[in-house]
């Protein structure tokens, strides 16, 4: 993997390490529509809607999830490309016997 690659995947593992925000990445990719509201993702969760919004915002910044802002609500989508990129990386490709 070039320097590069490693340095565009690494926010977004990082990001993943949280047990919160690996939640809510789940939730927004596989969101009905590929899209969530930021209204339907903070009741799963037994914490403070700021709390939640600073656990978007570093997906964010992390480059898994794009935001729109409709009206007061804001919306998340996953960011495919990076999420292939992600698993491509965890793939395993099987040892051919010898």
């Amino acid at each position: 993997m070039p320097a590069e690659t490693a340095a565009v995947l690494a926010p977004a593992f990082k990001a993943l390490g949280d047990p919160v925000r690996l939640q809510l990445m789940s939730m927004i990719a596989s969101a009905e529509g590929g899209e969530a509201c930021v209204c339907d993702l903070t009741p799963a969760f037994d914490l403070t809607g700021p709390t939640i919004s600073h656990h978007l915002k570093t997906l964010r910044e992390a480059g898994l999830v794009d935001a729109e802002r409709r009206g007061t609500w804001v919306y998340y989508r996953a960011r495919p490309a990076i999420l292939r990129q992600l698993a491509a990386l965890l793939s395993v490709e099987p040892i051919p016997a010898a």
